[in-house]
């Protein structure tokens, strides 16, 4: 019974540390990683085409920018890990670990010590902020203000990069007008129980709906035999089903620690999370996840290796069920699904060709969007805690990154310029050139 209660008292520390370790593990085997452009890389190790070194120096170069400049500055404004942050350092650590049993285990241990470690550590940084002169965490927060609205509009650029800029503003004024009906009407009682629709969520799921009715009747290429993707990646697809097992563990753990708050799949559900609307940030991670079949069952079924959260649909499961010994087995349960299906999302994917070309459509707008939110999102943060000081910071530094020989991602700057102002008006403070808000 103690060793009951024990677990129970640390099972968020349980849990981070199983899903670090086995992410890394899936990474260093090459059964599964988290970077998208990341995934086509890998068969070009594990059918030895590259040396592992480069393996390591490419996932290295296409991700820490990202755990740096997006995924730990919106955690941190958050106080919830967006899963970026877990997952992308876990495909550098499994990558630059040998490809050996000695490596694999290694692999398993710095992935959990890195999980525990970023949970701790993400605390340890928010009580060090809220002990500064000026405390600028409510201000941080406003980061994700314009993700949670923007977020919504990326169906309708995706539609736009696919099929043109009618259809594109045909998608955004329907999504529009979605999202302002729910505004009006989206609150109602159904016996007894108040019920009430998230206005982004809901113009989100009908964009989603327009863009996939879009590709549906987008039937040039099929019947090309180049376009059988069951056929022509069929070891592919048995290469990921023989490793189903551990895929279901990641994807209940992954679930798991979505129900226990621990993480988030994307920044909008992660600050619907934070605010407590549990309803409203499942229903938009479903929407999300609709829009990334397409995405992640390609480059799966063309690649042989998998996504450690699958399709996303674990974190639907993680923020809709809140007994996290459930959502581990639903979670489970949906990454076998996933897997088992693959062969009948290559067969529809084939029969509906638009589908499968939305899927850098898709990867390219949700960019897009949420780079212009962020670095919006930093400004108002940054004008929130200096008015015009902040702004300066932020445009100054999203200018000067342009001239650097090694930039950061422009995901990165909004986000880094708003803590980098926070820091700046503290040691002024310090130094009485900046006043202390009484």
């Amino acid at each position: 019974m103690d060793y009951i209660e024990l677990a129970a008292q640390n099972l968020n520390y349980i849990v981070i540390a199983a899903l670090g370790a086995l992410a890394s593990v899936l990474a260093n085997k090459g059964i599964a990683v988290f970077n998208d452009g990341f995934r086509p890389v890998l068969p070009e190790y594990y059918e030895g085409r590259m040396d592992r070194k480069t393996l390591a120096a490419t996932s290295f170069a296409i991700s820490f920018g990202l755990v740096i400049g997006f995924g730990l500055p919106t955690s941190i404004a958050a106080s919830i890990i967006l899963i970026h942050c877990i997952l992308l350092t876990t495909d550098i650590i499994g990558t630059f670990c040998p490809d050996n049993i000695a490596g694999t285990i290694l692999a398993g241990v710095i992935g959990a010590a890195y999980g525990v470690g970023l949970l701790i550590g993400l605390q340890t940084i928010i009580d060090l902020f809220a002990m500064l002169p000026i405390n600028v965490l409510p201000s941080l927060g406003t980061i994700s203000t314009p993700i949670v609205v923007a977020f919504a509009i990326f169906p309708a650029v995706a539609v736009g990069f696919q099929f043109g800029i009618k259809k594109g503003l045909i998608t955004a004024i329907v999504s529009l007008l979605v999202r302002q009906i729910v505004e009006m009407y989206g609150v109602f009682m159904i016996g007894g129980a108040r019920i009430a629709l998230n206005r982004e969520g809901m113009a989100l799921l009908a964009g989603m709906i327009i863009m996939i009715t879009y590709a549906i009747r987008d039937k040039e290429g099929v019947g090309d035999a180049t376009t059988q993707l069951a056929k022509l990646f069929e070891e592919k697809v048995r290469r990921i089903r023989s490793n189903f097992i551990l895929l279901a563990v990641m994807g209940g753990l992954v679930a798991a620690a979505t129900s226990l708050a621990l993480v988030a799949g994307d920044p909008i559900s992660l600050n619907l999370l934070k605010e407590g609307s549990r309803p409203e940030a499942a229903l938009t991670a479903f929407a999300r996840a609709i829009g990334f079949v397409p995405l992640i069952a390609t480059t799966a079924i063309a690649t042989g290796v998998y996504g450690p959260v699958g399709m996303t649909f674990v974190f639907v499961i993680g923020l809709s069920v809140q007994n996290p010994y459930l959502a581990f087995i639903l979670g489970a349960l949906c990454i076998t699904a996933e897997v088992f299906l693959l062969n009948a999302i290559a067969v529809m994917l084939d029969k509906y060709p638009g589908v499968r070309r939305c899927s850098d459509n898709i990867r390219t707008a949700m960019s897009k969007v949420i780079e212009i939110a962020l670095l919006v999102g930093g400004m108002m943060a940054a004008q929130a805690m200096a008015p015009g000081f902040g702004l300066f910071v932020v445009i100054g530094l999203y200018c000067l990154n342009k001239t650097s020989k090694k930039p950061l991602v422009d995901l990165a700057i909004g986000p880094v310029g708003a803590i980098l102002t926070g820091l700046i008006i503290n040691v002024l403070a310090v130094l009485r050139i900046f006043p202390i808000p009484q």
